[in-house]
């Protein structure tokens, strides 16, 4: 009964473990915006706009 439990135990660890390890979604994440982000570029280049400016970065810039 002892041994069971304690196997029991250690294939909770080693599932928990493997369940949380990282699966590459942030790796797929990061290629996924760096993506968007060339696609921005290129748009903003061929309708020969500025990059548009988000209120929260001008309120940065402001604050230093």
């Amino acid at each position: 009964m002892k041994l069971t439990q304690i196997c029991a135990l250690a294939g909770a660890l080693v599932f928990s473990s493997v369940a949380l390890a990282e699966g590459g979604g942030d790796r797929t994440f990061e290629k996924m915006m760096a993506a968007k982000d060339l696609a921005m570029e290129k748009y903003l280049a061929r309708e020969g706009k500025s990059a548009p400016v988000v209120s929260s970065d001008e309120k940065n810039e402001k604050a230093k």
